[in-house]
């Protein structure tokens, strides 16, 4: 195995979205923007919420792409212009491949409304190549129970497996493209070594302690995102305290994008039909 280098490091920022909830945003950004396939990722939180005061984001349209949704902690109610409703708790998973488009909704449950409490999750936009970029809205909802997770003694490695496959452990997921998206914790003194293919486009998160990675062995502190390049392989270590992270890699569509707002297409014409469809009422309306 050719151990990959992490060869660069972007620390996330905070900032406001939807209707006011707190996020960390490592990409896009200036140091980062679209990082084929991925297009985004949102660290919701970690916020706790008073009562009367949790918020997420009402009715907007997507088109083009697919969000993966993953909670920690709270309870979100998912909602579209299909008829669909879906309900997301701790630990729970929604991935959503928008397609032709819809209007979708992500907002606190009646609960969080009503009690507040901590809210903390991801959320992944991933980007579709053209051949799917009008298929059919598609969902895949996936329980707690429902998400593998293994426990290596010996490397002193938890993983969640979310998409993709490690040893003993392998995801219901069906992804348009080949995506793989691990929660990975590992103890102080633990390490572990993933196979990648070498072409995939790989970033490792840390979301909670620090974690050393790469060959060249580049500590990673909550809240920053490394990217490792050329190799087979990535050896991740547990450094004092232990830490914990997403691993996430994917095959670039190496496709050209045009990007605005909720709608991620391949030309700026079928950008303009978006907005088009979206003015004339085509995505439909979610009905309450």
């Amino acid at each position: 195995m050719q151990e990959r280098e992490i060869t660069k490091i972007v620390t996330a920022h905070r900032q406001i979205e939807g209707g006011g909830f707190v996020v960390r945003r490592p990409f896009p950004t200036i140091e980062l923007d679209n990082y084929d396939p991925f297009l985004l990722l949102d660290e919701m939180g970690p916020v706790d919420y008073p009562p009367g005061k949790a918020v997420g984001a009402p009715d907007h349209p997507h088109r083009g792409f697919e969000t993966v949704t993953y909670l920690l902690e709270g309870e979100m109610v998912h909602e579209d212009s299909f008829g669909h409703k879906g309900f997301l708790r701790p630990g729970a998973v929604q991935w959503m491949t928008a397609g032709s488009g819809l209007i979708h909704s992500e907002l606190p449950s009646e609960k969080m409304l009503q009690e507040g409490g901590l809210m903390h999750g991801f959320q992944l936009w991933l980007n579709l190549p053209a051949k799917d970029k009008m298929r059919k809205p598609r969902y895949q909802e996936l329980e707690p129970s429902q998400i593998p997770e293994v426990y290596f003694e010996k490397e002193k490695c938890r993983i969640r497996v979310i998409a993709g496959e490690v040893p003993g452990a392998k995801a219901g997921i069906e992804t348009c493209i080949p995506i793989e998206y691990y929660d990975i914790s590992i103890e102080e003194g633990g390490e572990y070594s993933f196979p990648l293919s070498e072409t995939s486009h790989v970033f490792l998160y840390v979301f909670f302690g620090s974690l050393i990675a790469g060959k060249n062995r580049i500590r990673l502190q909550d809240g920053q995102l490394g990217i490792p390049i050329r190799g087979d392989g990535l050896r991740i270590e547990g450094s004092k305290g232990g830490g914990r992270c997403l691993l996430i890699a994917g095959e670039p569509i190496r496709e050209p994008v045009a990007r605005y707002g909720p709608f991620v297409m391949n030309t700026r014409e079928e950008i303009m039909q978006a907005f088009s469809d979206y003015e004339q009422g085509k995505m439909g309306k979610i009905h309450r």
